[in-house]
């Protein structure tokens, strides 16, 4: 009997329909899960910083991805939410955790250990610690992707230097978010996805948000290797995210 192949984020022949499940509490998550599975769920992403405290445990985690059956799962373990006032140590202690309870990928920022603006430190001894925890990760089965938050327009020669520099920390995808305020970058934003697609080693993520809808929609036929997007966008739901529908519809059809 050929033995079950373990959930993955790589080595995909088109980009994942990742749904984001942005929830308080594990029931909900739950909730999500079971609705997007019959609009063509291929993937599911749990930000635990947005879970609340007394549902942070290993007994949770586990539930959580026994529920998603055989689908891989993206989590992240960001400062914000009901993560303000933990150490950057804590937040790695509890990915670590994660990636032991059965997460399939795990989001360490490239500023983890130095927080900073643009999320890319330049300190020698955070860059170590990351790349540990990056040896960690891949110690415990789980894939690592490795995220930088800009947040703003930003030149491609700068976009690609924060890639190749998450490719060499040892992340097996980089995710970089930056931003646009015009139509002008957003179409330079296609342009920086192709130029990632002609100089990275490694499947990258590159979103942006204000003037998003374009990138978002058309990012993973371009080189993306997957799609963020919603069941709905209801409270807690980005609204840059397109629906699941929609991103299917754009996928499988363009």
């Amino acid at each position: 009997m050929e033995a079950m192949k373990k959930p993955t984020f790589l080595h995909q022949k088109q980009p994942l329909l990742t749904v984001m499940l942005q929830a308080h509490d594990p029931h909900r998550t739950k909730e999500l899960m079971r609705l997007s599975y019959p609009e063509g769920a291929e993937a599911f992403g749990i930000p635990f910083c947005m879970m609340k405290a007394e549902y942070r445990n290993k007994e949770t985690y586990k539930e959580l991805f026994e529920a998603a059956h055989s689908l891989p799962v993206y989590v992240t373990n960001y400062r914000k939410e009901e993560n303000q006032g933990k150490s950057d140590e804590e937040l790695a202690e509890e990915l670590l955790e994660l990636a032991e309870c059965g997460a399939t990928l795990c989001d360490v920022m490239g500023d983890y250990f130095d927080p900073c603006e643009g999320e890319l430190t330049t300190s020698s001894e955070a860059i170590e610690k990351q790349m540990r925890l990056t040896d960690e990760l891949h110690a415990r089965g789980a894939e690592v992707i490795m995220s930088s938050h800009v947040l703003k327009f930003t030149p491609a020669e700068r976009v690609l230097e924060i890639a190749l520099e998450h490719q060499r920390r040892g992340a097996d995808i980089c995710k970089i978010v930056t931003g646009a305020d015009s139509t002008e970058q957003e179409i330079e934003n296609l342009r920086i996805i192709d130029m990632l697609k002609q100089k990275l080693t490694i499947p990258f993520l590159f979103l942006c948000g204000g003037e998003c809808r374009i990138v978002r929609r058309l990012g993973g036929k371009l080189g993306c290797s997957m799609y963020l997007c919603v069941h709905e966008h209801d409270q807690l739901a980005s609204k840059d995210q397109p629906v699941l529908r929609e991103a299917k519809i754009i996928r499988d059809l363009i």
